[in-house]
């Protein structure tokens, strides 16, 4: 496979639609922009909240800005549909800011995909919620036992 291949690619099943979202979560877990980057087209465009960010270095910075500001971050993504070549997922994460207040952010991201498995375009609406240190619920990547496993919608 060329070196800019991300398996699996399209058309996706509900298997491959599966193990795609694990590794996107995985990959965001590690808050590496360097390595998130790579999961996307050289030209991939994103909308975010109300930012809109175009290709891998503007994705790396936007990435850097983001965990330098949403300190602890840990992920949960789930699958909620699949087609051909886009994938739709619902997430929540948690979060802290620098004056310690801790945030569960919700949220539904659409991506699409190109043939080598590269994720050319992604919308992410979220909403942020303050919550207590005792209301967290997500500390860190998941165990293995835990992959796959829902959350609640609350």
């Amino acid at each position: 496979m060329p070196a800019e291949d991300r398996p699996p690619v399209p058309p996706f099943t509900r298997e491959t639609a599966l193990r795609k979202v694990q590794a996107a979560e995985d990959a965001w877990n590690t808050r590496d922009p360097h390595r998130v980057a790579l999961a996307y087209t050289a030209d991939s465009v994103w909308r975010n909240r109300d930012t809109f960010v175009r290709g891998r270095e503007e994705i790396v910075a936007f990435l850097t800005g983001k965990w330098q500001r949403e300190r602890e971050y840990a992920l949960r993504k789930s699958l909620w549909s699949f087609g051909d070549d886009r994938i739709a997922v619902r997430f929540q994460y948690e979060w802290h800011d620098a004056g310690g207040q801790w945030w569960r952010s919700y949220g539904n991201e659409l991506w699409e995909f190109d043939g080598h498995g590269l994720m050319r375009r992604r919308e992410a609406s979220i909403n942020d919620l303050a919550i207590s240190e005792a209301e967290r619920r997500i500390r860190g990547p998941r165990s293995d036992e835990q992959r796959g496993a829902g959350f609640p919608l609350r």
